[in-house]
Order: structure tokens, then C-alpha cells, then sequence
């Protein structure tokens, strides 16, 4: 596969970086939610802030990338359709990983629990304490995490669709080190 059609490396490296992340962030938000107020709730919350906001970060460095380094056209064999569709889904993808990390914010400053990254840098409150503008907040947050969910299930069917039904090389643009993956 010639570099013209495979992502940059530093545009894999992110993609997959955030994908995991995600998939992370996503079972410990709903698993430190369920649990009743405890010291170690509030250690995992905190945990799940500290990758909600290095998603973000890393959401803001792949658009940068993106904005100075076209990615590779989409195989041609791809209807029209399609590739308008993988299009949208990824825009609302970058749209979802802004929206959720800021809700979670506005979320914590509306409840009156700062976010503090990493555990040494406490971020400004957004908006002031508001039980529901949080409580509305938090719904937000939660609706579109699932929201996130079902387009990743998307992203991903696609992914798998393309190179173990189309066998095109769809998927292969996007694997680290030019790995060949057969379909």
C-alpha cells in the first residue's frame, strides 16, 4: 500500500490512542456512576475526568493534524454514498469528542466539583454552581456518551465490512506500521 493511501503515522497514532481512551473512559464513567458514594467513586471520577480531558486534547491535536495534512482519498471502488456517509459520521465523531469532554465539564463546574487534571492542575469552573443546570448537564453527558457508542459501533461495523466483505483497503489505511491484515 503506497503512502499516498495510508493515514500519516501521527494521524494513526492518534486515532488509536483516542480509540482507546474511549474505551476506556466510556465502562469507568458508567461503572463509577452506579457506585454510592464512596472515596473510591470519587477516585475513579476523577480518573474518567483525566481522560475526558486528555481526549479532548488529543481530539484538538488530530483536527490541528488534520487541517495541515489532507487524509488519504477513500478507495474509489467506494460508492458515492458511502463515502459521503463516512464522512458525516466522521464529523460527527470530532463533534461528539468536543461535546462530551465539555459537558463533563460544565457538568462538574455546575455541581461544584472541580476537575483537577491529572491530579495537579485544577481547570477554571466553566459556569457557576447550579444543582439543575448540573442535573441537566449530566443527562446531556450521559445521552451523548451513548450517542458516541453507537457511532464507534458504526465506525467499527464499516471497518470490518470493508475489508472482510469488500476486501478493500479501508481498514488497512488506518493500522499502525503499514501492517498488511488479510481479509
Amino acid at each position: 500500500m503506497s503512502s499516498a493511501t495510508r493515514y500519516t503515522t501521527t494521524a494513526i497514532t492518534l486515532h488509536w490512542l483516542a480509540a482507546l481512551l474511549i474505551f476506556a473512559t466510556f465502562p469507568l464513567g458508567v461503572y463509577a456512576h452506579e457506585l454510592a458514594l464512596s472515596p473510591l467513586k470519587l477516585k475513579l471520577i476523577s480518573y474518567h475526568k483525566w481522560l475526558g480531558v486528555t481526549i479532548f486534547l488529543l481530539t484538538v491535536a488530530r483536527l490541528a493534524w488534520r487541517a495541515t495534512h489532507t487524509p488519504p482519498p477513500l478507495p474509489e471502488t467506494i460508492p458515492l454514498w458511502q463515502q459521503r456517509a463516512a464522512h458525516g459520521l466522521h464529523l460527527l465523531l470530532y463533534v461528539l469528542l468536543f461535546a462530551i469532554p465539555l459537558t463533563g465539564w460544565l457538568m462538574s463546574s455546575a455541581k461544584g466539583f472541580p476537575v483537577v487534571y491529572l491530579g495537579l492542575m485544577q481547570l477554571p469552573d466553566l459556569v457557576g454552581k447550579d444543582k439543575a443546570l448540573g442535573d441537566l448537564l449530566m443527562e446531556i453527558h450521559e445521552m451523548l456518551n451513548f450517542g458516541l457508542l453507537a457511532l464507534v459501533g458504526m465506525h467499527i461495523a464499516a471497518a470490518l465490512k470493508h475489508h472482510f466483505i469488500e476486501h478493500d483497503a479501508t481498514l488497512r489505511r488506518m493500522l499502525p506500521s503499514g501492517k498488511e491484515v488479510e481479509p
